[in-house]
């Protein structure tokens, strides 16, 4: 293949993926049918089957886009120099505040299960923002910051919680749901930091008071 021939594939590609997410944001998966895409971005549906295995194909590569993208939209939303707690924070609400997007919440929360299925789904999920979690968990466990506990179905619970968060602000559109959310949602990070000794200026009953405001972070 000459380069000239790989350019132009590449750019059917770009094509396709770009119109394709439009449609799906706007519309849902199944409402969507192939001809629409390929007459958008102007091409054949040889074209589209030369690039992908059919609609299915070119959705989970929709998909995976808009998953890299949310991943690097809430690293960069994170202070390079915060320390390790008030990055995981931070990086939860952002989490937050970007799957609010009902647009990227279709494809990501509410048509990649459905039409990818939740093996596939949570496959594509754990290369992302599931790794990105797991990982920012482990260091917090590895540096005594929260409370020692196995790191993978803890990272499952709060994906879980997040992941349905998301999708509930979605469908609701009522102003000060983020808010409420995020304040519930806040409190339960606390509750999983590591307890220092009774002393001064600390909590009674033995506990330090080491839950910060719930406004702590980001705004969403």
């Amino acid at each position: 293949m000459t380069g000239v021939r790989i350019r132009q594939r590449e750019q059917t590609r770009k094509a396709l993926i770009h119109e394709a997410r439009t449609l799906f944001a706007q519309r849902g998966y199944g409402a969507v049918g192939l001809a629409e895409i390929v007459a958008a971005a102007g091409v054949s549906k040889g074209a589209l089957y030369h690039s992908f295995d059919g609609k299915i194909g070119l959705f989970r590569e929709v998909l995976a886009q808009v998953q890299a993208e949310v991943a690097d939209r809430v690293s960069t939303s994170v202070s390079s120099d915060a320390d390790p707690w008030t990055a995981f924070v931070a990086g939860c609400r952002a989490f937050l505040s970007v799957s609010n997007d009902p647009e990227l919440s279709r494809i990501m929360l509410i048509d990649g299960p459905a039409v990818l299925g939740w093996s596939e789904w949570r496959r594509l999920d754990e290369q992302t923002s599931a790794r990105h979690l797991a990982e920012s968990l482990q260091q917090l466990v590895d540096d005594g910051v929260i409370v020692s506990q196995p790191v993978e179905p803890l990272t499952r619970l709060l994906s879980g919680a997040m992941n349905e968060s998301a999708l509930w602000l979605a469908e609701s559109g009522r102003a000060g749901d983020g808010e409420a959310v995020w304040n519930v949602f806040h409190g339960l990070l606390c509750s999983l930091r590591e307890r220092q000794p009774h002393g001064p200026g600390r909590g009674t009953a033995g506990q330090a008071s080491v839950v910060p405001s719930a406004s702590d972070g980001p705004e969403a």
